[in-house]
């Protein structure tokens, strides 16, 4: 067993309290009493209540909200299309051009990203809304959910398939009965860190977003210019506290998927 030295251990702490510490100060004077968020007045929920009221702010989050299920959805359909196409698809006339468009993402600066689909819309006549941000959000988001499913198709036992295939089953009922459910641990945690990335977007949605359309990190970066109010605070502690909830109930779901699926695996084989 691996013992961790002080120095590691001074390391770490020194470190997770410059990532986490800032959230908690932050989550401690979203119940500031005073106007001022540097200075504490006493315990008050009444920037909650503000915040509610804040139609700006509504409005923005139910837009991010639709555009990240919408985009991370649309996007994990796409990703684990190319992902299979890339595992399975063997060698064709264009393989290297196809998966560098899909991971080109990956690499791209957000700021090239952005103009280049805002030239896009632009050429096209598109005008920028909520549709324009969707599909900018799949166009980065696909690659990343194409990563995470390839990982674990590479990793797959053809011979599942295989045997499904030899009991009768179309090419199309295998994938949907034996390799769909092996690999949904890998297709979910694409959909979550598309989800994430949409909700996390500034750069890209500023640049293909329009008068009709803003989005909750826009919102919030176009208040802070203005300086820091303490609704800002109650908006991003009510963030924080929706992503720890889901990313722990992803995980646990995560967790579920991957006991059932090593279940069904084992069973595929011992009927092979």
């Amino acid at each position: 067993m691996m013992r961790l030295s002080p120095f590691n251990i001074v390391s770490l702490t020194l470190g997770l309290a410059f990532l986490y510490l800032p959230m908690l100060i932050l989550v401690i004077y979203s119940f500031n009493e005073s106007k001022l968020v540097t200075v504490w007045a006493g315990f008050s929920t009444k920037w909650y209540g503000e915040l509610l009221g804040n139609e700006a702010f509504l409005d923005a989050a139910w837009v991010t909200l639709r555009v990240a299920v919408v985009s991370s959805t649309i996007a994990t359909v796409l990703g684990t299309m190319a992902a299979y196409v890339l595992v399975r698809g063997g060698r064709f006339f264009g393989r290297t051009l196809f998966s560098g468009m899909i991971y080109a993402p990956l690499v791209m600066p957000e700021v090239i990203t952005g103009l280049s689909l805002l030239l896009l819309f632009i050429g096209l006549g598109v005008d920028r809304g909520v549709m324009t941000i969707v599909l900018a959000h799949t166009t980065f988001s696909m690659c990343f959910v194409s990563v995470v499913v390839s990982s674990r198709l590479v990793t797959f036992d053809r011979a599942l398939e295989e045997a499904a295939l030899d009991l009768g089953a179309s090419p199309l009922d295998a994938f949907r009965l034996v390799t769909l459910p092996i690999i949904a641990p890998a297709v979910i945690s694409g959909w979550l860190l598309a989800f994430t990335l949409s909700l996390d977007d500034l750069v890209i949605a500023s640049f293909t977003s329009g008068p009709s359309a803003t989005t909750l990190p826009m919102k919030i970066w176009s208040s802070v210019r203005l300086g820091v109010s303490p609704e800002i605070n109650a908006l991003s502690t009510i963030l924080i506290g929706l992503v720890t909830v889901g990313v722990v109930a992803a995980s646990l779901a995560t967790k579920q998927s991957a006991i059932r699926a090593k279940r069904d695996e084992q069973t595929a084989a011992r009927t092979a």
